[in-house]
């Protein structure tokens, strides 16, 4: 199914998740519209060999938003989908992960909304599936985890966001996923060890999920708290914490094991 108008000479938006990196990762129908975009206004974390593939005329801007670094305003970026689309445009709008997970579509499929312009969204895989599946764990595995909350460690002033639910986020048969967590993974753990979570509770760090340069990180939440586990912030980075982030102890992928660190050797694709 086209994902244009259905007015011949009307702009449309499509908002497209990427997924955590991986090109093979993506969905048939984030690829078609790719095929189809006339403009790509894409995130900083989206690989070259995603944009790769669209379509060779597309004009590719990157509107990338990264915590602690020049980024482009949430305002702008709203107001160029309009203008593209106003001229007669297909507006791809690329984000990372999934757009409905921490993506700000509300935001932006209002925007296009109220300005009259027709606009879809592609959902994609969130990196929180990617981890899990890399590590070879299940979110909830049967006797450790009965329910699985995502989180975003990143509020709106830079640090924590204040009104976080401790006590909800430190319940045992929890499997928390903390997106944006890497400037403050040791004080959320202090919390949640405040809140009554397990010091000895397995925590997963994942960096650059999916992707060749993939590393996993294993420890515990009394480590994680005291900036014992290495952390690269200057890659994306996710957090698992739970009984259920326990690494299997035999993987489905070939790993190497130092101390903490796995690096995941990917079977070349079939």
């Amino acid at each position: 199914m086209s994902n244009r108008p259905s007015e011949a000479g009307r702009g449309h938006v499509t908002l497209v998740g990427a997924g955590p990196g991986d090109p093979e990762l993506l969905t048939l129908k984030a690829l078609r519209a790719l095929e189809a975009a006339d403009v790509i206004l894409y995130d900083s974390l989206v690989t070259a060999e995603i944009l790769d593939l669209a379509r060779r005329g597309a004009a590719r801007i990157c509107v990338g938003k990264r915590a602690g670094r020049p980024s482009c305003r949430q305002d702008d970026i709203n107001a160029l989908m309009v203008r593209l689309a106003r001229d007669g445009k297909h507006v791809v709008r690329l984000k990372s992960g999934d757009p409905s997970v921490f993506g700000r579509s509300t935001e932006e499929l209002t925007t296009v909304r109220d300005a009259g312009i027709s606009v879809s969204i592609i959902p994609g895989i969130t990196s929180a599936s990617a981890m899990a599946a890399g590590a070879g764990v299940s979110l909830t595995r049967r006797g450790a985890a009965q329910s699985v909350r995502f989180v975003t460690a990143h509020g709106a002033k830079g640090g924590l966001p204040e009104d976080l639910d401790w006590t909800g986020l430190s319940h045992p048969g929890t499997s928390l996923v903390v997106y944006m967590g890497a400037r403050t993974s040791a004080e959320l753990a202090r919390n949640l060890m405040a809140a009554g979570r397990d010091a000895s509770t397995p925590v997963l760090v994942a960096s650059n999920v999916s992707r060749s340069d993939e590393k996993l990180v294993e420890g515990t939440l009394c480590e994680l708290a005291g900036q014992r586990l290495p952390i690269d912030r200057s890659a994306p980075v996710i957090l698992g914490i739970g009984e259920a982030f326990e690494m299997p102890g035999s993987a489905m992928m070939r790993v190497e094991r130092s101390t903490h660190e796995i690096k995941v050797k990917r079977a070349p694709a079939v």
